[in-house]
């Protein structure tokens, strides 16, 4: 059974990127993760220990963006995979998207993002 728990649009203050500025000043880092995982027995139970504590990943999630400066999102998503599959055995997989909004390109666009699935 692949069922799925979604956290959405989460923001963080990080200091990722290449450029140095980028480590000085930081900017805003959205995130989501998709953790795929059963969650039969929650269902039936009703009872936070027989589930993913969203709240705990959220945490782990901001210590992650917010404490280590990556120079790519890419390592950043891959961290965080890493991270909540290492910590939550029970998600079979887990995607996590990561946008930086103010990238610093030489033209118009929204966002820039990456994907992982592990």
């Amino acid at each position: 059974m692949n069922d799925i728990i979604r956290l959405k649009n989460m923001v963080f203050y990080g200091f990722h990127g290449v450029e140095a500025y980028e480590k000085e000043w930081g900017g805003r880092f959205e995130v989501d993760v998709d953790l795929v995982c059963d969650l039969k027995e929650a269902i039936e139970t009703d009872k936070l220990t027989d589930t993913i504590n969203y709240e705990a990943i959220y945490h782990l999630i901001y210590q992650l963006v917010t404490t280590k400066k990556y120079y790519l999102i890419e390592a950043l998503a891959g961290q965080i995979c890493k991270s909540v599959k290492e910590r939550y055995p029970k998600i079979k997989q887990v995607t996590t998207r990561v946008r930086k909004p103010n990238v610093p390109i030489k033209g118009v666009l929204d966002t820039v993002e990456v994907e992982i699935t592990r």
